[in-house]
């Protein structure tokens, strides 16, 4: 099972798909290998959404970010 986290509260926000995790690399910057953390805002979203990513992902981060413009995520194998 794949986990994503709010970095910064350490709270869970949900599980994601192989393909969605894939898909999560795919499109941002990892400044390692074995970096797990992301920074995203609504910017990222519009950007996810243009590039065709799954709308359940889509919605698992709009829920995320709630009313907040930002935040860093990160995930994990359980």
């Amino acid at each position: 099972m794949i986990r994503l986290y709010d970095n910064t509260t350490q709270k869970p926000l949900g599980n994601l798909t192989e393909d969605q995790l894939q898909f999560l690399m795919a499109h941002l910057e990892e400044e390692s290998n074995d970096d797990q953390d992301y920074y995203i805002n609504r910017a990222t979203l519009e950007m996810f959404q243009q590039a065709g990513a799954d709308p359940a992902f889509i919605d698992l981060l709009q829920r995320s970010l709630d009313d907040r413009s930002d935040m860093e995520i990160r995930w994990e194998r359980t």
